[in-house]
C-alpha cells in the first residue's frame, strides 16, 4: 500500500451545509491539490457547476468527474475516471464523465500528447479518489460512533460488518465535507485493483453511434458564418494580388480579405506555425457557397524572402529560426542529406574509440535509410467556430494544446487571455497536428474582421498542402566486426529536413563497447511539426532493419542477438545516461518471442521482427508477411508484446496497439509526400496513399508484460516498430533489403 501527500486542506471542499439535500463536491488541482471553487449554493448533480479538476458525489451516490484533457479517440474521458472510481472504491456504473472547457486558472497541463495524459494524472487521480474515500469512512465512523478502522467500503457503500449497519456514499457526502482534509491518504495496493486493468468501453460510444454532436464540425450558433481560406500554392511564395470582383459578387458572399496569421516581428511560440502568414479569407452564408467563391478568386504569388522569427520555447528560452527562400524539391532535398551527412555532423555521443575500432575491423557493414514528408491526414479536417466581440472571445475548436494558443489568441486579438473562452471539441484523429493552433488564430481573426460568429472549414487540399509535416530523414548505419565476426562498434550518422531525427542515449547505446553518434539538420521553409511517435517512427525503421541484417550478418537469431545486447546493457552497461531499461525491452522481446512461436528457421513465414523504446514504454513486434498474387505485400498477421507498465483499460490499450500497427504498416508500404517547386505533389486521398480496409491484417495479438510500474505511454509506442517489421519481413518474402520508404516504390522497380 502507496501513502501519498494529499496536498489538499480544508478549504478546498465545498461545504456541504451548502448542497440542497446533501452531497459531497472533492475539488483538486490536476496536477498538484486542490483550490476553493468559490461558488455556494449547489445544486444536485444537474445543477453542479463545473470547477477546477474535480469529482461530484450526489446524494444518491453518483460521482461525476470533469476530465481537463483533450479527447481525440486515445480514451482518456473513460480511462481517467476508472483511476478516480478505484481508488474511491465505488462501482463503474456509477460515474459519470464530463469533458472540461479550457480553464488556465484551474488546470494545469491542460494538455494532450506525446502519450503523457495518463501518466501524468496517474497520482492526482489516485489521491483525489482516495482522499475523498477516506474522508467518508470518517464521516461513517463519527455518525455510528465506532472506529475508522472497523469501517470498510465496496461499490459506493460504507459497511460496519461488526453492527451491519450500511450505507450509500450520498449518505454521508455532507457530514464529510466539513472534516478536515488529510495530510495523507494510502492508495490501494495493485493487488487490490478491482476496476484499473479491466476492460471498459468508452464512455461516449453511444454518442458516437448515434452521431450525436461531439467534434467541431458539428457546432452551430445562430448567425454563424461559414469561412475558407486559401494559402500559397507553394512553400517559398506568398501573397502579392488578387482580383476578387467575381468572388465577392457571387451568391451568399459577404467578404474576402487577407489576414496576416504571425507577423514577422510577432515571438513564436512552440505551437505557433510560420507555414504561411499571409492568407486569403472567404467569408459567406454557407460552405457550398464560400467554395464556389474561393474556386472563382484569382490570386497573384510572388517569391517569398529569407524570413526569421524569434521563438519563445519550452521553458522559456529564446532563440530564433530562419525559414530560407527558394522553391524546395525532393531529389534536391536526397542530395541536401547526403552533403550535410558528410560535412556538417555533430556528435552527439562517443563511447570508447569508436574510429579506431573501425580502423582496425576485419570487416565494415554500412546501410543508408531514407524516409519522405508524410501527411498527417486526420479523418476530421481543420476546423475552428470563433465569436470575437470588441473585448471578447470564443473559440471552439480541436486542439491537443489549448494553454499554448491562449496567449498566441490575446496578442494577436488584443484581448486579454482572461477574456477568451476555449471550450474542447472532440476531435477526430490528432497524430500530432493538433498541437499546432494556427485554425485557431485564423479563425478569431476572420471573425474579428467580420463582427460575426465564423465557422472555419479547411477543404482536404488545404490541409494536405498547408504544411506541419513529419520531416524527411536519412540514416547511416555502420558497424565493425573483428576477425571472428564479433561486433565492436555502432557508428550513427542521421539528420533530416529540417530536423534530426536521433536520440543518442536510446539502444543500442550502451550496448557495444565502441559507439559513436552523429547529428546534423537542413535548414527549409517547408513547415514540420509532431508526427505520431515523433522521430522515433524513422528511428525505430532504420536501427531495428539495420540490427537485423546486421544479425544475419553474424550469423544469429533475430531476437536472440537484440537480446543478447541488452544483456550486456543489463549486466555491464557503456557509458552514461542510458534511457531505457535492459530487463523491460529484454522481457517484451522475449513475451513476442514466446506469443508468435517463433522460429527463426521456419521457411513456410515471411517473418520480420522489431522492438522498440520511445515515451517510456517498450514494444516488440512479430509481424507475418504474404505476397499476393499481383506480387503487393500483404500484412496478414501481427504479434505484440508491450510493456506499457500498469494498464488501465485493457480495451482502450488494445485499441491504442491496433490503431498504431495499421497506421504504421500504410505509412511504411505507401505514405509519401514529394515536392516539385516548392508544391506538395499530393494534395487528396486520391494520390495520397493510404493503406485501405482489405490492406488491413486480419489478425492483430496484443499482449502485456504483467506490471506493477505506474502508467506509461500507450499512443504512440506501438506505432515506431512496425515500420522495421514489415521491412524485415518483406526481406523474407522477397530476397531484397528495404532502405527507402514508403517501401511499395522498391517493389514497384521489380514488378
Amino acid at each position: 500500500m502507496t501513502i501519498v501527500k494529499t496536498k489538499l486542506d480544508r478549504r478546498s471542499f465545498v461545504k456541504a451545509a451548502l448542497l440542497t439535500g446533501g452531497g459531497m463536491i472533492l475539488s483538486f488541482s490536476w496536477m498538484a491539490g486542490c483550490k476553493p471553487s468559490g461558488k455556494k449554493g449547489i445544486e444536485p448533480p444537474e445543477e453542479w457547476f463545473e470547477m477546477n479538476s474535480y469529482i461530484k458525489i450526489g446524494e444518491n451516490g453518483v460521482v461525476t468527474l470533469s476530465s481537463p484533457n483533450p479527447e481525440f479517440g486515445q480514451n482518456v474521458k473513460t480511462s481517467m475516471p476508472m483511476i478516480l472510481a478505484e481508488e474511491l472504491d465505488v462501482n463503474w456504473d456509477q460515474v459519470m464523465v464530463e469533458q472540461a472547457d479550457f480553464l488556465p486558472d484551474r488546470f494545469k497541463n491542460q494538455f494532450t500528447g506525446g502519450s503523457q495524459a495518463i501518466r501524468q494524472n496517474w497520482i492526482p487521480l489516485r489521491t483525489a479518489g482516495a482522499t475523498a474515500r477516506h474522508m467518508l469512512i470518517q464521516a461513517a465512523a463519527l455518525e455510528w460512533k465506532v472506529p475508522v478502522a472497523e469501517i470498510t467500503t465496496g461499490d459506493g457503500m460504507l459497511m460496519h460488518h461488526i453492527s451491519g449497519k450500511k450505507i450509500n456514499y450520498g449518505a454521508v457526502a455532507s457530514a464529510a465535507a466539513l472534516l478536515t482534509v488529510p495530510k495523507e491518504v494510502k492508495l490501494k495496493d495493485v493487488a487490490d485493483f478491482k476496476i484499473i486493468g479491466t476492460s471498459k468501453k468508452n464512455v461516449e460510444i453511444k454518442n458516437i453511434i448515434k452521431g450525436a454532436a461531439l467534434f467541431g464540425l458539428d457546432y452551430r450558433v445562430d448567425g454563424m458564418l461559414v469561412a475558407m481560406i486559401v494559402h500559397p500554392p507553394a512553400f517559398g511564395l506568398q501573397f502579392k494580388a488578387m482580383d476578387d470582383t467575381v468572388a465577392k459578387s457571387m451568391p451568399g458572399i459577404h467578404a474576402v480579405f487577407t489576414i496576416d496569421t504571425l507577423p514577422v516581428t510577432f515571438e513564436k511560440g512552440v505551437f505557433d506555425t510560420t507555414s504561411f502568414i499571409k492568407l486569403v479569407a472567404i467569408v459567406g452564408n454557407s460552405t457550398w457557397e464560400v467554395l464556389q467563391a474561393k474556386r472563382a478568386l484569382k490570386v497573384e504569388w510572388e517569391p517569398e524572402p529569407d524570413r526569421t522569427f524569434n521563438v519563445k520555447g519550452w521553458g522559456g528560452e529564446k532563440s530564433s529560426t530562419t525559414y530560407p527562400a527558394g522553391l524546395e524539391n525532393t531529389v534536391e532535398h536526397l542530395q541536401l542529406m547526403h552533403d550535410h551527412s558528410v560535412r556538417s555532423a555533430q556528435i552527439l555521443r562517443r563511447d570508447g574509440d569508436p574510429e579506431n575500432a573501425f580502423k582496425i575491423a576485419a570487416r565494415i557493414i554500412e546501410r543508408t535509410y531514407t524516409a519522405p514528408f508524410l501527411a498527417h491526414n486526420t479523418m476530421e479536417p481543420v476546423n475552428c467556430f470563433a465569436h470575437v466581440t470588441a473585448d471578447r472571445a470564443e473559440i471552439y475548436a480541436p486542439i491537443q494544446s489549448p494553454e499554448f494558443m491562449l496567449p498566441t489568441l490575446s496578442t494577436r486579438l488584443g484581448i486579454p487571455k482572461e477574456n477568451i473562452k476555449i471550450k474542447l471539441a472532440r476531435m477526430g484523429g490528432g497524430f500530432g497536428s493538433r498541437f499546432y493552433g494556427h485554425h485557431l488564430v485564423e479563425a478569431a481573426l476572420i471573425s474579428q474582421h467580420v463582427k460575426a460568429p465564423v465557422k472555419l472549414i479547411y477543404t482536404r487540399e488545404d490541409e494536405m498542402t498547408g504544411g506541419i509535416y513529419r520531416p524527411t530523414y536519412r540514416a547511416t548505419y555502420r558497424a565493425a566486426l573483428d576477425a571472428d565476426g564479433n561486433l565492436t562498434a555502432i557508428h550513427l550518422n542521421a539528420g533530416g529536413i529540417p530536423e534530426s531525427p536521433i536520440h543518442a542515449n536510446r539502444f543500442p547505446a550502451g550496448a557495444v563497447d565502441h559507439y559513436l553518434v552523429e547529428s546534423w539538420q537542413v535548414p527549409s521553409n517547408i513547415t514540420v511539426g509532431f508526427f505520431r511517435a515523433p522521430s522515433s517512427n524513422f528511428m525505430a525503421s532504420a536501427e531495428q532493419s539495420f540490427l537485423d541484417e546486421l544479425a544475419e550478418e553474424m550469423r544469429k537469431d533475430p531476437i536472440d542477438f537484440r537480446i543478447e545486447l541488452l544483456q550486456r546493457a543489463k549486466i555491464n552497461p557503456v557509458g552514461k545516461d542510458n534511457e531505457y531499461e535492459a530487463d523491460r525491452y529484454i522481457g517484451v522481446l522475449e513475451l513476442v518471442k514466446e506469443k508468435s512461436n517463433w522460429k527463426s528457421d521456419d521457411t513456410n513465414l515471411n517473418r520480420g521482427v522489431s522492438a522498440y523504446f520511445c515515451h517510456n514504454s517498450y514494444v516488440a513486434q512479430v509481424v507475418n508477411l504474404v505476397m499476393r498474387d499481383d506480387q503487393t505485400p500483404y500484412v496478414d498477421q501481427v504479434v505484440t508484446a508491450v510493456d506499457c507498465g500498469i494498464v488501465i483499460n485493457r480495451d482502450a490499450a488494445i485499441n491504442m496497439a491496433e490503431g498504431g500497427i495499421v497506421d504504421g504498416i500504410g505509412n511504411a508500404l505507401y505514405g509519401e509526400l514529394p515536392f516539385k517547386d516548392g508544391v506538395p505533389q499530393k494534395d487528396n486521398f486520391t494520390t495520397y496513399r493510404m493503406i485501405r480496409m482489405n490492406e488491413s491484417p486480419k489478425r492483430i495479438d496484443v499482449h502485456f508484460v504483467p506490471s506493477k510500474v505506474d502508467p506509461t505511454g500507450m499512443g504512440e509506442p506501438p506505432f515506431p516498430p512496425v515500420f522495421a517489421a514489415v521491412a524485415n519481413a518483406l526481406y523474407r518474402a522477397t530476397g531484397k533489403r528495404f532502405y527507402n520508404q514508403p517501401f511499395i516504390n522498391g517493389l514497384k522497380k521489380d514488378i
